[in-house]
């Protein structure tokens, strides 16, 4: 199956190790998916800077395609973090980079190529609202990551543009995230999907609601393991086509949880740090 992340790519600089990470999560999404067998790329914009250079030979090695990517001069995305007890603890950021001041509506010059694949995958930090209703456009199933940095009334306008809609609600009750979800639904999302840290994931496709439970490790960084919960879960689902979706999403969700767990076995989103 072919699948591309559309949007934000960073280097996440390891403070307390002075080591910086490639990730991002429309870049994570296309790492991931190359790494559970698929057929990746990635669009989005890169810097020339070191960590612009990092990003892309990592991508190379991993075999994900990134042809039609835009270059500008200036600071590749990047964050700063540390690491306690293998949770991410942010100290900084330089909001994306030139990523930030140059608008996404580029991708548009390839709509044929976009045609090519089964899913685009974005999110919240690539900046790409504005794009998504032209995104829809094209016809091609659109999955977008809510993440935690959410406001509900911005998020739910956009749920009619987007096929799967994620959103981590560590930080929310149960009953506010199933009202989250179904809203999100209400409002055009056909399956809605929010993950609770320690206590699972939670899913609804508007006839039935699924719960998942996480795979429990000791974490050696839980970089990214959102990322991979919403890939591993994407990609198992849609290569079942004709597999009913009462069936389908359980096991999709299985999926998911075990390689989310395998990527926190690792440091930074996918490995591949070096120093700075």
């Amino acid at each position: 199956m072919k699948v591309i992340g559309v949007g934000d790519n960073v280097v996440d600089q390891y403070a307390h190790i002075r080591t910086m990470y490639p990730g991002g999560n429309a870049l994570n999404f296309a790492a991931y998916a190359s790494m559970l067998g698929h057929d990746a790329a990635y669009l989005g914009i890169f810097g020339n800077d070191s960590a612009a250079k990092h990003v892309i030979s990592v991508l190379d090695e991993l075999g994900v395609r990134h042809p039609h990517c835009l270059y500008v001069a200036g600071e590749n995305g990047c964050a700063q973090l540390k690491i306690e007890d293998g949770e991410r603890i942010f100290l900084g950021s330089n909001a994306g980079g030139i990523r930030k001041t140059t608008s996404m509506d580029f991708i548009f010059h390839h709509a044929d190529y976009l045609g090519e694949y089964s899913l685009i995958h974005s999110g919240c930090y690539s900046y790409m609202e504005e794009q998504l209703p032209a995104l829809q456009q094209l016809g091609i199933p659109v999955s977008y990551d809510f993440s935690d940095d959410f406001v509900l009334e911005e998020a739910l306008p956009l749920c009619q543009y987007v096929d799967f809609a994620f959103f981590s609600c560590a930080d929310y009750s149960l009953e506010q995230t199933r009202d989250i979800i179904q809203q999100a639904h209400d409002s055009g999302s056909r399956i809605v999907c929010a993950t609770r840290g320690s206590e699972g994931a939670i899913l609804f496709d508007g006839k039935q609601w699924y719960q998942q439970a996480p795979e429990y490790v000791t974490p050696v960084d839980t970089m990214g393991a959102g990322d991979a919960f919403i890939t591993a879960f994407l990609c198992h689902y849609l290569v079942q086509t004709n597999t009913p979706d009462e069936e389908a999403i359980p096991a999709s969700l299985k999926q998911a949880a075990s390689f989310s767990a395998n990527i926190c076995l690792k440091e930074g989103a996918f490995g591949y740090g070096v120093r700075y």
